[in-house]
């Protein structure tokens, strides 16, 4: 059937099927000029997250505003006139960026302790040391010892400050994803109406071309703070950062890589396919295959709009892998075929190589698409874009290669192969003789791998370290770094400390009585004022959790309430402060401070508090989800009242949350994706020992990698997680090639032996090109400014020799010993 395809539609016509793809080639180009990145937080968020949603409506509730940290670390002291006066004219340097509309530093912020001064002072207004001159002994000290300021604007050693640039809020673009949300969901409910649905289409284009815009503004701004840094770099070391900035720089990294991959690969495959071959046409026609190939799926993903990710950005070096690796098998059985009958016509070598491969070809691309599948079952949508831009790009790539490849063929007709030295294919008859003699040893290695892995894997953890995603060379590293280490963290985590909804104002038994206690019960019982909110038991709770959250070594700076109680306390002769005094600071204090010191930590009318802080994240002991869980329990015991309730939220909530989801997909994932291929296995050999075989080969190498992990201590993070999925797809195609070419040579002579030998005489030598340029090809992926990209180059590449090995000597071996074809060798007698 397949012969009558190409005969009828293919071959006799080649010019003009050549033109048609062309042209329909050029379409798809045309459209993947379009394709975009997006390397914002959004997209590493689960979108039916009820934290997710918890957290939108609690940074609405505190009006949270952006920011970017500047840390400056001057050559002079900190304090003296040189270092202030570029602290000074950093911040009106920054003050001209379009989209910053205050700076806060060292100079503006209220000093309270320079000298002490009565709670009175804090109503009456502060002075900072751009409004009035101050003992520097004292500044410093406040600095050091405020619970407000130290480790946070300034560092333990006094060496480091920080300068933080509150940018202006973009109401806009959470409109449109409040209302883009809202729509979704109806929609994702099914109760959506005709309208609705035109809506939710304009709003998703409207939210795409704000966010397009800020995009394109943000990076333009961060591009004039670096500017403004570069300027004032002589007077000590300057680093920025903030969540823009990551986002930015992240963006620029994807766009960076997928520019290194290709150019890079080109390269290396121009090598690798010359002096594989040493034919200009066996270079030449890989390549363009691969390129039409890569401008296809490039086309169907600015159709669709989907958007690469710092995940997905790897589409392109795994695909042009795949295609190479195609046309490479196609290579070498054409090569084979001209070597073998070398008075056959161009025409039957051609329709042998393509209807001889393509069994083979077809079913290893569909265990590789079932790989890459496995991914759509994860909730994160750039993960599930991976999945699916994969599965449709291998997919383009087969069915390209089994059309270009023949159609060139017949144009620019047969010429002869011609063999090379048998030493040139020394490793494939290394592993041939290996297996005949040394049996026994591969099986050995393979039980003291499963022994390695299994205790390797038990060492496993998932981790999500944002700080560890970049190289240490680079600018967002050094400042993420600063701050983690010398600025009280980067990560922030919230807690929301719900109280009970008619609580009244209650003293301690232990407190004693004095004359403003029964005023303040009387007015409360005539009057509900908000002021009246703060309660001796409240603020012990909140003391509580603060103290306990500032003794845990993986948390840096902790700010909330109690921060204001404790520099109260000091302000108020250590004596700590009553819900009168913290009532008339409520009401009398000036916006500018209230807003600095009340507003981000309670909502009166939501009768809560919030405790903020932020985690260190270069702490190598730092595991989240056990530090999350950890706080979760601990809190259960500190909150006394249990009536009160709280609840975690912030970007460390979230990122672990997407990152334990995809953990559990892809647990659950892989053990769907070996069932699947056993079934595919059964369909394509008919025997269940084959299938035994085929799995063991393939899962052992698998699971090797995750031993290699858990003894070298590399984390399972958004990236290196998917590897399994990826892997057992891309793997399984050799083992589907070798299996293949093992029974046609088993059916010659009925000889395992011999039929061992010719498979890795003929297929071995595909095999063992196509590992060499997937390994190379990954390896380039280590050029990134990415950890974990460089982690998944240098993993997959690890994988791909293991199975390899396992194909080549287990895989034979196990046919050997097991001997699947008895019952062929029974019919054919």
């Amino acid at each position: 059937m397949m012969k009558k395809i190409y005969d009828t539609f293919i071959l006799k016509y080649p010019i003009l099927v050549l033109l048609l793809l062309s042209l329909f080639v050029s379409i798809l180009g045309y459209y993947s000029t379009k394709v975009e990145v997006d390397a914002s937080a959004e997209t590493l968020l689960l979108d039916d997250d009820k934290d997710l949603k918890f957290f939108r409506e609690v940074n609405k509730r505190y009006n949270n505003s952006n920011f970017l940290i500047v840390t400056f670390t001057p050559k002079e002291d900190l304090l003296s006139d040189q270092s202030l006066d570029t602290i000074r004219n950093l911040s009106k340097d920054f003050l001209s960026v379009e989209n910053i509309e205050g700076v806060d530093s060292i100079l503006t912020v209220p000093l309270l302790q320079s000298p002490i001064r009565p709670i009175s002072d804090l109503v009456a207004g502060v002075d900072s040391m751009e409004t009035k001159e101050f003992d520097k002994k004292l500044i410093k000290n406040e600095f050091l010892t405020s619970p407000l300021y130290k480790n946070a604007l300034v560092s333990a050693d006094f060496k480091t400050t920080a300068l933080i640039l509150n940018l202006k809020n973009d109401t806009k673009y959470f409109e449109l994803l409040e209302k883009r949300n809202a729509l979704s969901a109806k929609e994702k409910d099914k109760t959506i109406t005709n309208e609705e649905k035109n809506e939710l289409k304009n709003t998703l284009i409207e939210f795409k071309n704000h966010r397009d815009l800020i995009r394109k503004n943000d990076a333009k701004n961060i591009e004039n703070i670096r500017s403004i840094i570069k300027n004032h770099e002589t007077n000590g070391k300057i680093f920025l950062g903030g969540v823009n900035m990551i986002a930015s720089d992240a963006i620029s990294f994807v766009k960076n890589d997928l520019l290194i991959y290709g150019i890079s690969l080109v390269l290396i495959f121009m090598f690798i396919l010359w002096y594989i071959f040493r034919r200009i046409r066996w270079v030449i026609i890989p390549l363009l295959i691969c390129f039409i190939s890569i401008i296809s799926t490039g086309g169907i993903l600015g159709l669709f709009g989907w958007e690469v990710t710092v995940i997905s950005s790897n589409f392109i070096a795994l695909q042009l892998i795949i295609t190479m690796s195609i046309v490479i098998h196609l290579i070498e059985r054409y090569r084979e075929l001209n070597i073998r009958y070398k008075n056959a016509s161009q025409y039957k070598l051609v329709i042998n190589t393509v209807l001889s491969k393509l069994i083979p070809c077809f079913f290893a691309i569909i265990t590789t698409v079932v790989g890459f599948a496995s991914l759509i079952l994860s909730n994160i949508e750039p993960v599930i874009n991976l999945g699916l831009m994969m599965s449709i790009g291998i997919i383009i790539s087969l069915v390209l290669s089994f059309i270009i490849f023949p159609i060139i063929l017949l144009i620019i007709g047969k010429k002869d192969e011609f063999e090379k030295e048998n030493t040139n294919f020394s490793f494939t008859q290394k592993c041939s003789y290996i297996v005949e003699n040394y049996g026994k040893t591969i099986i050995v290695v393979t039980i003291l791998s499963v022994i390695f892995s299994i205790t390797g894997s038990s060492r496993l953890f998932v981790e999500n370290s944002f700080i560890n995603y970049f190289k240490s060379s680079t600018e967002i590293y050094k400042g993420m770094k600063v701050i983690d280490e010398n600025l009280g963290g980067t990560s922030p985590l919230d807690i929301i400390i719900k109280f009970k909804d008619d609580e009244k104002v209650a003293t301690s038994k232990n407190e004693k009585q004095d004359e403003y206690v029964d005023f303040e019960n009387e007015y409360i019982e005539k009057n509900d004022d908000k002021q009246y909110w703060f309660s001796q038991d409240k603020m012990d709770t909140i003391m509580a959790i603060h103290d306990y959250l500032e003794s845990i070594p993986e948390i840096g700076k902790v700010q909330s309430l109690a921060t204001l109680l404790k520099v109260g306390e000091i302000l108020n002769k250590n004596e700590r402060l009553d819900g009168i005094t913290l009532a008339l600071l409520y009401n009398q204090l000036p916006p500018k401070y209230k807003n600095l010191i009340l507003s981000p930590y309670i909502n009166i009318e939501k009768n809560e508090a919030r405790i903020t802080m932020r985690i260190i994240d270069s702490n190598p002991d730092l595991r989240r989800n056990v530090l999350l869980t950890k706080i979760n329990t601990d809190l259960r015991e500190i909150i006394k009242n249990k009536e009160t309730t709280y609840r975690l939220s912030n970007l460390m909530v979230l990122y672990n949350n997407m990152l334990q989801s995809l953990f559990n997909s892809q647990i659950s994932t892989l053990g769907a994706s070996i069932i699947i291929l056993s079934i595919m296995f059964y369909v394509l050999f008919r025997s269940s020992k084959i299938v035994f075989i085929a799995l063991v080969s393939n899962i052992t190498p698998i699971f090797l990698l995750f031993g290699i992990m858990g003894w070298l201590n590399i984390p399972l993070d958004i990236m290196t997680i998917t590897i399994a999925a990826i892997a057992i797809g891309i793997a399984v195609d050799d083992t589907i090639h070798f299996i293949h070419r093992f029974e046609d040579e088993f059916k010659i002579d009925k000889d395992y032996v011999n039929a061992m030998r010719r498979s890795h005489h003929g297929i071995g030598h595909a095999m063992y090109y196509t590992t060499i340029i997937i390994v190379i090809g990954f390896s380039i992926l280590m050029l990134s400014n990415l950890v974990p990209t460089i982690y998944f180059g240098l993993l997959t590449g690890i994988i791909m020799i293991s199975v390899l090995s396992a194909d080549l000597l287990l895989l034979p071996k196990l046919l050997l010993m097991l001997k699947p074809y008895e019952k062929l060798k029974e019919i054919t007698k």
